[in-house]
């Protein structure tokens, strides 16, 4: 019963002992010291200027946010679009079109009032 998930499990071990085996070299041929040259980050050859990181406006978390948002979306839209087919055969399409109107009216509520707020706009 469980013979065919055999390769997989295996191949899950094997992944998991490489990338314990990749670690275990590293501490093992790794440096010991850490002198502040070594610490230093690499800036092709060019002493650093200034602090390694900035602080990023709000904004642009806020863009990501709403991108994986309506990447989300269409990770649902294209498998519907693709099965509704099969619903319409089955006369179920009538409802599967209503479901999914739902769902995008639901989603444009959100982008109306992300928009209101001013989430799209930059300044």
């Amino acid at each position: 019963m469980l013979a065919p998930f055999i390769p997989i499990a295996v191949l899950v071990i094997l992944a998991i002992a490489f990338g314990f085996l990749i670690v275990g070299i590293g501490h093992l041929f790794g440096p010991r010291r850490k002198t502040p040259r070594k610490v230093m980050p690499y800036e092709s050859g060019m002493n650093p200027i200034g602090p390694g990181t900035r602080r990023a406006p709000v904004r642009f978390y806020l863009v990501a946010v709403l991108f994986i948002l309506f990447d989300i979306e269409i990770i649902f839209i294209i498998p519907w679009a693709v099965v509704l087919k099969g619903f319409v055969k089955a006369n179920t399409g009538v409802f599967a079109l209503i479901e999914m109107a739902i769902f995008i009216v639901i989603l444009l509520v959100g982008l109306v009032y992300a928009w209101k707020k001013g989430a799209l706009e930059w300044e």
